[in-house]
């Protein structure tokens, strides 16, 4: 495999040596549900999507794991002053996830497990810990992990323990070390009782490092390829959630890749800082496929700034691509699925995501395509038309944008909606080809004017009219 990554555990691009040939298993953290996810949210699943097409496209069979959590502070805060079950608050944001990755074409994970669900093999993990010496009981409830105890915490983000700063705020007292972090924690009060378990610790619930560490030993084993998840996770999530898996004798992660995020006027979008976009609104403002776009274009590793003009931008070229494939398609058919997935990528394109996922340097080679296509329809070159269009389908089927895809091509529900509205158009078109040819401008003028002032435009061309739905106008931040 030619592949190299940037591995965020030795700060270096590194050669991809899975553990086992033709096979990679991948936890990725997922949502905490304690609200509707933003665009920053989103981010991660869709930069993890990337890799995992790119993957599969290579002929490796690849094992997602991707997390809930669904039992936190947050969670539970938000649910009491919402009037509302923890459990019951948690799921509705869990579904409201689980649509924006289904809207912006986000394959599914091979596994999804939620915390809640994974008790018991918490406990499995807490117990190993306790018994080598890595962990202890500070009172009825609490247990911490002794970060003193692993000569290694802090190799991760390489730090020295003495000079870091973040130290956790847990509620139980008797840590050994402000450094410590919790594994379980006692119920507080006023929390419902629903929201703890009894162990032979005292009753409790987990605290956040120790789910993810069980699950992926549950699903991925005691090593796996790579472990993702955003750069903020990298500490002290990521950090204590490898301490705590190789002091229990684990070797867990072998690579650590983290996405950048998506920022605001330089700030990482967040709701604490009141910049946080929900995907229902970014999804009000432009199609989804736009969006998945403006989500991907940009390299993983780097931060996103999301201005006015991101959508703008990104429909700007979602609008060249899908055009080109629509007009290949009406002129040298449509490419069959089985085509898309075999044909054979550009060498650039395949280099590009081969440099630790360089997806700019990859829509290079996409609109290098493009440009050959277009010039091949304006030409009359009927095969390299059709070639370039399933080059480009292919290309962009791993960035999970296909135009000819069924997520992108039927994304009017199930296609009754864009059937009907073509329908009615063509009629319009077809009355506008008959006034024209009977030279009546007039009656041909007065069409074409009321398509535009509803949003339809319309493209003479040697094999006759087509149309596409205006760009939709965008808005200043005082609109």
């Amino acid at each position: 495999m030619n592949l190299r990554l940037y591995d965020s555990g030795t700060q270096a691009v590194r050669d991809f040596v899975p553990l086992v040939e033709g096979r990679v298993g991948i936890y990725l953290c997922g949502a905490t549900v304690q609200a509707p996810p933003h665009i920053g949210h989103v981010r991660s699943a869709v930069a993890f999507d990337v890799l995992v097409r790119w993957l599969r496209r290579k002929g490796v069979r690849v094992t997602l794991v991707r997390n809930v959590t669904d039992i936190d502070d947050k969670i539970l805060a938000k649910a009491a002053a919402a009037g509302s079950e923890w459990w019951a608050w948690a799921l509705t944001n869990e579904r409201a996830f689980a649509a924006a990755y289904d809207a912006l074409g986000v394959l599914p994970p091979d596994y999804e497990p939620r915390a809640t669900g994974h008790v018991p093999a918490m406990l499995d993990l807490m117990d190993r810990l306790v018994e080598r010496g890595h962990a202890y009981v500070a009172g009825p409830g609490d247990v911490y992990f002794d970060v003193r105890s692993w000569a290694e915490y802090g190799s991760l983000t390489n730090q020295r323990v003495d000079d870091m700063t973040d130290v956790p705020e847990d509620a139980g007292t008797g840590k050994r070390d402000p450094h410590d972090f919790a594994l379980w924690k006692a119920p507080k009060d006023g929390e419902p009782a629903t929201a703890s378990w009894d162990t032979p610790y005292g009753r409790g619930r987990p605290g956040w490092h120790l789910e993810c560490s069980a699950m992926a030993h549950r699903y991925l084993g005691e090593a796996f390829d790579i472990h993702g998840g955003g750069l903020d996770l990298r500490f002290p999530h990521h950090e204590n959630e490898q301490a705590q898996s190789r002091a229990a004798g684990y070797g867990f992660a072998r690579y650590w890749l983290h996405n950048g995020w998506v920022t605001q006027g330089g700030a990482k979008m967040s709701k604490s800082l009141g910049n946080g976009l929900l995907v229902t609104t970014v999804l009000e403002k432009a199609p989804a496929a736009v969006v998945r776009y403006a989500l991907t274009a940009v390299q993983y590793r780097s931060m996103l700034e999301w201005t006015d003009d991101t959508l703008a931008e990104a429909e700007a070229t979602w609008d060249r691509l899908a055009g080109f494939v629509q007009r290949a398609a009406e002129r040298v058919g449509a490419a069959s699925d089985h085509e898309v997935a075999h044909v054979e990528l550009p060498a650039a394109f395949a280099a590009a995501l081969d440099d630790d996922l360089n997806v700019p340097a990859a829509l290079a080679a996409v609109h290098e395509t493009l440009r050959a296509g277009n010039s091949a329809l304006a030409a009359g070159d009927d095969d390299t038309a059709r070639t370039a269009m399933v080059a480009l389908r292919g290309m962009l089927d791993v960035l999970g944008l296909d135009p000819g895809s069924p997520q992108w091509s039927t994304a009017a529900g199930d296609g009754r909606t864009a059937r009907a509205l073509d329908a009615l158009v063509r009629a319009e078109l077809d009355a506008r080809a008959a006034a024209r040819a009977a030279r009546d401008w007039t009656t041909a003028d007065a069409i074409r004017d009321r398509l535009t002032t509803a949003g339809v435009v319309v493209e003479d061309s040697p094999t006759g009219a087509r149309w596409t739905l205006a760009a939709p106008a965008t808005h200043t931040t005082e609109d």
